[in-house]
């Protein structure tokens, strides 16, 4: 007989959350999301390895690449969309495939997680350089398996996120960060509990390879595109706030670097021309490095 996974056990804590009122049935569904994020946390010493691993890879030129279906692959694709906008990466740093593609994304009809032989052709583009993450709560989807196969096939870094510690795909992956978050409060419903450490394994892995890369300056998000007037404004205050310059001579910086937040940061707090800025930051990785060798005064 086939072994259940962990996620899709019964929960003996939540077996009568349909005799509960509102303020129970919340408040059991947010106990359990609390497990799951400590489950996250559990797996820290795994992620950190993955993080350093997929760092080195990036610095070499590589690539991420997310493989998923369901929830999870939903999450997958919705870290990966948000890299460039929050950090000003460019848009191929990060891929997301989803199993059937775009259309299967908002339609969950179509329903390709069974099929391994895609996951093989999607990470067909996968190369010696890059890492390949494969994300299934469960463990044991078809089209991860066999994606993180072709990307290892290719020389590719793998790595698994999962939220079963005896997960199938494990054997293929080079690093497995496992979130034991046990039954989901619905059985099976893993877009509940797993959905939840997903995404926070998720962000703080993506979150911390930016960092990692120079793409923040402390916890300022200095790669930020400001694409509508509520990010422009984020721009100027980010500004205003990292160099305690007032606010006049932070729009004219801003401007001079035609919105380009780092280089107006660097010019800011080392007084040097716009020029020097941009080499620098060509040269060295993110702003406090290029102010350092500039001979500014990092805040």
């Amino acid at each position: 007989m086939t072994q259940v996974p962990p996620t899709e056990r019964r929960n003996p804590r939540t077996g009568d959350i349909d005799a509960q009122d509102s303020t129970g049935v919340l408040a059991l569904l947010l106990d359990e999301d609390a497990r799951a994020v400590e489950a996250a946390r559990a797996a820290t010493g795994r992620l950190a390895e993955a993080v350093d691993e997929t760092h080195a890879r990036l610095a070499r030129g590589g690539r991420v690449h997310y493989f998923g279906a369901g929830a999870s692959g939903r999450l997958a694709v919705l870290d990966a969309t948000e890299i460039t906008p929050t950090f000003g990466a460019p848009p191929e740093l990060f891929t997301a495939h989803f199993a059937g593609g775009p259309q299967a994304l908002t339609d969950s009809s179509i329903d390709r997680e069974d099929a391994g032989a895609l996951g093989t052709a999607d990470a067909g583009g996968v190369g010696a350089a890059d890492v390949a993450v494969g994300v299934t709560a469960s463990g044991s989807t078809a089209y991860v398996i066999g994606a993180l196969r072709g990307a290892r096939a290719a020389g590719a870094l793998t790595v698994l996120v999962t939220c079963n510690p005896d997960a199938a795909a494990r054997d293929l992956a080079d690093i497995v960060v496992a979130a034991d978050t046990g039954p989901e409060a619905l059985t099976g419903s893993t877009r509940l509990k797993a959905g939840t450490a997903t995404k926070v394994i998720l962000n703080a892995f993506s979150t911390a390879l930016m960092i990692k890369a120079g793409r923040t300056y402390g916890n300022l998000m200095v790669g930020l595109v400001a694409t509508n007037a509520k990010l422009a404004e984020r721009a100027v205050s980010l500004l205003m706030e990292a160099s305690g310059t007032d606010e006049a001579t932070c729009r004219a910086a801003l401007a001079d670097a035609s919105g380009r937040i780092p280089e107006a940061l660097v010019r800011l707090l080392t007084g040097c021309p716009a020029e020097r800025a941009r080499t620098a930051l060509r040269e060295y990785s993110g702003v406090r490095a290029a102010v350092a060798a500039l001979g500014g005064q990092a805040r």
